[in-house]
């Protein structure tokens, strides 16, 4: 007999299994039974809102049978060795679960990825962060897993396919992640746990006779009467296949000026721009969970998410927190030489005594007339720029501009900056006067002063913000139809993931991914 329970429980027993299989049990009646009891949790999250705070918990009780499978997804693929090729531009979360969804469906996903293997790509990033020195093939966007594979891991979306999303957690289980991603509203991985998962990913695609080309950049596209046939690498290597699907990232500029050469569709985006905000995780454990600052042994370290509108000239826009990362760090995430661009990642443990947070405003088409002559790449020159910037104002290194909290929204150059976690050091400046445009500067000292009221506390000098978050989402789009997901005009070519406009993490880019191949093998297959 199976049943399920919803409980609502201190952390100290949510968190305690030999505590919460006790409640349950109370709570059930089945205390000093001889039946053969398996408890397990279902779903967990966590509710801040009260003096105290609570875990809610949903709970399977599995009363003298066999509990039912937590996961359905296996690791063991077909061989496709000998089968049609799929071309895959990208070996990022979209890339590889559109690799993975080929075998399934019996072709041979041939991925090409410029980046190294994720092994390969830790010196890269060890010189991102020592000596400054950025390699556009390999830093913290490019490589093998993408961005995703140095972030936060975090695994929530606002999709609402819960199957497809359930789907993609039980392959990151069954490919070594904890079986608590299932379990919690909110589960990440960690960005020290993500490269094995990946080179896991990887191995399966292998196995099963599919091709993963490292170090390979394409350079070019193989069109024939408006159906694209294949991609040339910069090696001058053609690769043909059923089609092609183009998971790229966000950040693969030269992928976007390489579309427009070839006139292939593409359209400006808009996008959302501005900094990291750092505080101690002591600071907004003490304000989520009304605490003195020590949140305890069982809870995690506490997150937040704000919002604020805004407006600037007779326009409203939105100001937001973006993949905040609690116990995390602040790392380097530019992806050529003379740009400056940070983004956040936390371990699993989120150990880490600081808390970041993306703190972006949305930038619209018509907010950067002045950018209109460079057409579909409005926003892509507006986004470089910025980061131009960032460099320039941090010394033309890796080194940050910084600003402390209360400092940045009265105007006033910090004297000195707070210690921080990221790594290549800081340096003092004005960001509202030398690296943020004025309507962007505005917008956020507008809404930290809405987020202090939402938090008490939020608002202090003992935080400080560090430029620039500008990766947020592709600021190009890559059209595609909405039944088919192929280009408008280019047959056979499939845009997905976040590079083409149509995710936002590491999850939304796996579903994409496999609905890319679905859609691709449905019509070409």
């Amino acid at each position: 007999m199976k049943k399920e329970i919803q409980l609502r429980l201190s952390p100290q027993v949510a968190f305690d299994s030999e505590k919460f299989e006790l409640a349950v049990k109370k709570s059930l009646g089945l205390q000093g039974t001889d039946d053969r009891i398996v408890i397990r949790q279902a779903k967990r999250s966590i509710d801040a809102r009260g003096k105290q705070v609570k875990i809610n918990v949903s709970s399977e009780v599995f009363i003298n049978e066999d509990p039912s499978p937590r996961i359905t997804a296996v690791k063991e693929y077909m061989n496709v060795s000998n089968s049609d090729p799929v071309i895959i531009v990208g070996a990022g979360p979209a890339g590889l679960f559109a690799a993975l969804r080929c075998i399934e469906l019996g072709a041979r996903p041939i991925v090409i990825e410029r980046g190294k293997d994720v092994r390969a790509r830790r010196r890269d990033l060890a010189a991102i962060n020592k000596d400054h020195t950025v390699n556009p093939e390999s830093n913290y966007c490019f490589g093998e897993g993408g961005a995703g594979t140095y972030s936060d891991g975090k695994l929530y979306t606002r999709s609402k396919k819960r199957g497809d999303v359930r789907r993609v957690l039980e392959i990151l289980v069954a490919h070594g992640a904890r079986e608590d991603i299932l379990v919690d509203a909110h589960p990440h991985i960690g960005t020290n746990k993500l490269p094995k998962l990946v080179a896991e990913l990887r191995q399966s695609i292998l196995d099963a006779g599919g091709e993963i080309l490292f170090n390979t950049k394409v350079t070019d596209f193989i069109i024939e009467s408006k159906e694209m046939k294949g991609v040339v690498t910069e090696e001058g290597e053609k690769i043909l296949g059923l089609g092609v699907i183009l998971a790229t990232g966000h950040s693969a500029r030269d992928i976007f000026h390489l579309l427009k050469e070839r006139e292939i569709l593409i359209e400006a985006k808009p996008f959302a721009l501005g900094v990291r905000v750092e505080h101690s995780q002591e600071l907004i454990d003490k304000i989520q969970y009304h605490c003195s600052g020590d949140r305890g042994a069982y809870l995690p370290a506490s997150s937040y998410a704000l919002v604020q509108q805004t407006m600037y000239e007779g326009k409203q826009r939105g100001v937001f927190s973006f993949c905040m990362c609690p116990g995390g760090f602040i790392v380097p995430a530019a992806t050529a030489p003379g740009e400056l661009v940070v983004n956040g990642m936390s371990p699993s443990r989120r150990d880490s005594k600081f808390a970041n947070s993306g703190i972006v405003a949305a930038v619209e088409l018509e907010d950067i007339p002045q950018y209109q002559k460079y057409g579909e790449l409005a926003a892509m020159m507006f986004q470089a720029d910025v980061e131009k910037a960032a460099w320039e104002s941090g010394g033309k290194s890796q080194v940050a501009p910084a600003q402390r909290l209360v400092d940045f929204v009265n105007g006033r150059t910090s004297k000195d900056l707070l210690g921080t976690s990221y790594q290549p050091g800081l340096n003092s400046v004005d960001m509202g006067k030398e690296v943020l445009p004025e309507f962007v500067a505005d917008r956020l000292r507008n809404a930290f002063r809405g987020f202090g009221k939402k938090m008490r506390g939020y608002l202090t000098n003992d935080a400080q913000i560090i430029g620039v978050e500008s990766r947020t989402s592709s600021p190009v789009r890559v059209p595609r139809e909405k039944e088919s997901f192929e280009h408008p005009i280019i047959k056979g070519l499939y845009p997905c993931g976040e590079g083409a406009g149509y995710a936002g993490g590491i999850v939304s880019a796996a579903m994409d991914g496999e609905r890319c191949a679905e859609k691709l093998l449905e019509k070409y297959g």
